[in-house]
């Protein structure tokens, strides 16, 4: 921790998406109506999920913590974005850099470890129906959601000491939109070879392992799909299909930047606008848009609003 005794730079200049004036006014535009969509789509499936009792099952209480989790998710980098886009100067303080870098982290890995824990339910539901409800009871849900916090905050605190230990003393221009972990260390005036292979092989490995673990879980359910009837594979096959490309879109880009040291390429900022603000857009519309039991409720929500208007 001698580190933190030398550092000398109290912010942080993004060089953000572009330089062009006219084109920042277009992603305000766009990167804002996408937020709204983001804020707006997610909490309508939370404020669903808890208001219908048809949907208090354990697959539709692990959708409202992702919803949860991807508004907080592209609330740590979208308005950030959002305001630099309208401003000149585009500067983070070192502490708010570091806080940034830190509930990125926290709500990136939560995210992939609940995605982890939603395959393995489905896992249960189609290949051990008889014990799916002593295996996911709302006790064992709740734990596996808490579990999962404290997983994703451990690897936060050990990203965040990792890159904060490191001496800042000379430049302090970030080739990006927000605060993370590779382009950060890239301005560290000391080598920070084995911090890095340190950092790419904490995020590295759970990036992998989760993507291994799903793709066991979903292997295992192709397979016991053999043996049930063409409407069981249907039903089953649908919410599988949604789960799998939301995997692909979170995932992938976490795998992209994470799984190799930090580098200069121009696609990494591309790459993090897509599962920082993209993909927690896409979620609400690709789990109800395929979800008839959540369109039937969402569906009740509002004629019982449309009721109480009427009132």
């Amino acid at each position: 921790m001698d580190g933190l005794n030398h550092t000398r730079v109290t912010h942080f200049v993004f060089l953000g998406l572009t330089s062009n004036p006219k084109l920042e006014l277009t992603l305000f535009v766009l990167f804002g109506a996408m937020y709204l969509l983001i804020l707006a789509g997610n909490l309508l499936i939370m404020v669903t999920v808890a208001s219908d009792r048809c949907l208090h099952t354990p697959m539709y209480f692990f959708l409202g913590n992702l919803s949860f989790i991807d508004i907080c998710h592209s609330s740590v980098t979208a308005p950030k974005m959002l305001l630099d886009f309208l401003s000149s100067q585009k500067t983070i303080s070192f502490d708010g850099c570091v806080a940034q870098l830190f509930f990125l982290h926290l709500c990136a890995c939560a995210e992939i470890f609940l995605l982890t824990i939603m395959a393995y339910d489905r896992y249960v539901a189609i290949c051990h129906p008889l014990q799916y409800i002593s295996l996911m009871s709302l006790k064992v849900c709740s734990w596996l959601v808490g579990a999962l916090w404290v997983g994703a905050m451990v690897h936060s605190l050990v990203q965040t000491v990792l890159t904060i230990r490191l001496p800042y003393c000379g430049p302090n221009v970030l080739d990006s939109f927000f605060c993370d972990v590779p382009p950060v260390i890239k301005l560290a005036c000391t080598d920070t070879y084995w911090t890095g292979v340190l950092i790419v092989s904490n995020s590295g490995m759970i990036s992998l392992v989760c993507l291994l673990a799903l793709l066991v879980s979903y292997i295992l359910i192709l397979v016991s799909l053999r043996g049930q009837t063409a409407e069981g594979r249907r039903k089953a096959l649908s919410t599988c299909a949604a789960h799998l490309l939301v995997v692909a879109l979170f995932l992938g880009p976490c795998v992209f930047i994470y799984t190799r040291p930090a580098g200069s390429f121009s696609a990494d900022k591309v790459v993090a606008v897509f599962y920082t603000v993209v993909t927690p857009m896409f979620n609400p519309v690709i789990y109800t848009l395929r979800n008839t039991e959540m369109k039937n409720s969402m569906r009740k929500l509002r004629d019982r609003k449309i009721f109480f208007v009427g009132m």
